[in-house]
């Protein structure tokens, strides 16, 4: 898979090092989106997921081995959640991200199932008050997709081909859990998901 990096991504060592320092300062102040399983993380590759967590897991959770490696990349300057998921998506919603699902509504086709080039919009973890959204790189199965998300860590940090699994009992993907780069497991949150947002109009979707 073939990523091309915006401006704001830090080109030297020299200023990969800098901006590293500046992200985890800032990173207090980024509240857009939701909190991760650990605030700590390394930059760099982390190997696909070969397991799932947890013995009783069923088989569909563990991904196939040629997946691309999740990793976290070096950036310029810190970055939130929404703005990513904009520029990548075309989505052009604005605010927090736990009000992209609602004011979708009307504007935006929804979906209750993923789609490539979607924006996965989530609500946080044993609230509402706060949001992540996500977008769709890749549908791998019913149960699994790959998403770039930027703030996942709370330090204002992009990651990519980042494996998101659906844990839903119907499998309708209302509940998910998300790979952990920093340890290489599932995530031990599970998050709600409201749904799956896509650039086209209603309008156009209709058609």
């Amino acid at each position: 898979m073939t990523t091309t990096l915006p401006a704001y991504f830090s080109r030297s060592p020299f200023d990969r090092a800098a901006r590293w320092g500046f992200a985890a300062a800032a990173a207090a102040f980024l509240a857009a989106c939701v909190s991760a399983p650990a605030p700590i993380y390394r930059p760099g590759p982390s190997p696909a997921p070969t397991a799932p967590m947890g013995s009783d897991a069923p088989p569909w959770a563990s991904p196939p081995g040629d997946l691309g490696a999740p990793a976290v990349l070096p950036i310029a300057r810190p970055l939130q959640c929404v703005p990513y998921a904009r520029d990548r998506s075309g989505v052009r919603i604005y605010g927090d991200a736990n009000t992209w699902w609602d004011q979708a509504e009307g504007r935006f086709a929804r979906l209750s199932r993923p789609r490539t080039g979607a924006v996965m919009a989530m609500l946080g973890y044993r609230t509402t008050r706060r949001g992540h959204v996500a977008f769709v790189t890749a549908v791998l199965s019913e149960r699994m997709i790959l998403v770039d998300h930027a703030n996942w860590l709370n330090g204002g940090e992009i990651s990519i081909n980042v494996p998101v699994l659906d844990v839903s009992p119907q499998n309708d993907w209302s509940l998910v859990r998300v790979w952990h780069i920093p340890a290489s497991h599932w995530g031990g949150r599970v998050y709600n998901v409201q749904g799956f947002i896509l650039p086209d109009t209603v309008n156009m979707a209709s058609r």
